[in-house]
């Protein structure tokens, strides 16, 4: 069973490591600094030295496979430069879906017809081949926020903390096979195999993001195998207890239906094996009958590019129907916050705006940078607000197992 998380006001008993929101200090380390080019290309050693010994882990931790910034930024840049007319038109249609929910099957019909899940499909599609350049701008390439492990880590630190910490809670060995869900780019692929020497499968609906995951693997020199794939398609395309381990981050916000989704996973896995979840969610406090909260919300799921609203209990459930064991239910942010990151990450996007208005201005790039990024940066503060307020998170966290028997 993984550590247990200690709580002191436990909503489900039986599940011990439950932490929907921390009881702790609720100030907000408000990054006010913008994050500069060059702190992406840190690797901190002294962070890694002290996430290794607290786990009392020997391994030397190779970040080799992280991108280089620069290169990244500029081939970023460089599609979207290029984007076509039907490609940012389709991007910003694609936010329709954001106003629905896969709970109220009605409106999905009413706005979309019978064949509702092929047009949610469509749009994130639409959604996902631009946004992944987007995020490529900053440090957020991988396509998430992670939880506050360190506060004076960068974005990027904290995503090789939290990523490292989940080869630890699922076990990760050399030679395990691995399923990622929702891969994106494969950046976390490779990091995984580069940290526990696995190999991982991943599958993501976006054929663009599958080949520079492909790319970007094989000139890693990694045997990583990437599946361009629809997860709301079931079954997935793998046999029976293909895999030693799964893990997915922030991808169930795009689920229609989580139930199935863990069952065909508990199919897929041998054994004995681990899942790791961390994703969206709402928590306890928030209430849709609250006009501020409601309002907040309709800002907040657009921008995190969430469909669903799930929750820890109804994730839990999910899981423990499909057959697994809960062994782990918390927020792993410092102080249940993740909101210091957020903001950083909303700042920096904020800055790299104003400098595309003025080019824009200038007519130094075409006009639609700035139809992107004020899309991309629509409501930031909404999200940092909703956080600071512990009325949802990106980064809650399930470890489960499936049964020996």
């Amino acid at each position: 069973m993984a550590a247990v998380v200690s709580v002191s006001q436990p909503i489900t008993p039986a599940i011990p490591g439950r932490n929907d929101s921390s009881d702790s200090s609720r100030s907000s380390q408000t990054s006010t600094e913008k994050v500069k080019l060059a702190s992406q290309l840190r690797t901190s050693s002294s962070l890694s030295k002290h996430h290794r010994s607290s786990h009392e882990s020997n391994s030397q931790v190779d970040r080799s496979v992280q991108p280089k910034r620069w290169k990244t930024i500029l081939k970023a840049f460089k599609h979207i430069h290029n984007l076509t007319p039907k490609e940012v038109d389709d991007f910003m249609a694609s936010y329709e879906i954001y106003n629905l929910d896969w709970a109220n099957e009605d409106e999905m019909v009413k706005a979309f017809g019978p064949n509702y899940q092929e047009r949610v499909g469509d749009c994130l599609r639409s959604y996902y081949s631009v946004l992944n350049h987007l995020c490529s701008l900053g440090d957020v390439e991988k396509m998430y926020i992670p939880p506050l492990m360190d506060k004076k880590a960068s974005v990027l630190d904290n995503q090789l903390l939290y990523e490292e910490s989940i080869a630890r809670d699922i076990g990760l060995k050399e030679g395990m096979k691995v399923l990622d869900l929702g891969c994106g780019r494969g950046r976390v692929a490779a990091h995984m195999t580069s940290f526990s020497g696995v190999h991982v499968t991943g599958l993501n609906i976006d054929a663009n993001q599958i080949a520079q995951a492909k790319d970007w693997n094989e000139r890693c020199g990694f045997s990583n195998d990437f599946v361009v794939h629809d997860q709301n398609n079931l079954p997935l395309p793998f046999p029976d207890e293909s895999f030693d381990a799964f893990y997915e981050i922030q991808a169930l916000s795009l689920c229609k239906d989580p139930s199935a989704t863990f069952k065909e996973v508990y199919r897929l896995l041998k054994p004995g094996a681990k899942f790791s979840l961390l994703d969206w969610v709402s928590l306890p406090p928030y209430n849709p009958e609250d006009p501020v909260h409601a309002g907040l919300m309709r800002r907040v799921k657009p921008l995190i590019g969430a469909v669903g609203t799930p929750t820890p209990v109804s994730f839990e459930k999910a899981l423990m129907d499909a057959g697994f064991t809960v062994t782990r239910s918390d927020n792993p942010s410092i102080d249940g916050l993740q909101a210091p990151l957020i903001d950083k990450v909303d700042i920096y996007f904020r800055s790299v705006r104003r400098v595309i208005h003025g080019l824009v201005r200038l007519h130094a790039l075409p006009p639609h940078f700035k139809i992107l990024m004020d899309r991309l940066c629509l409501d930031g503060q909404a999200f940092v607000q909703m956080d600071n307020m512990r009325l949802i998170t990106t980064t809650y966290r399930i470890i489960a197992e499936k049964p020996l028997v």
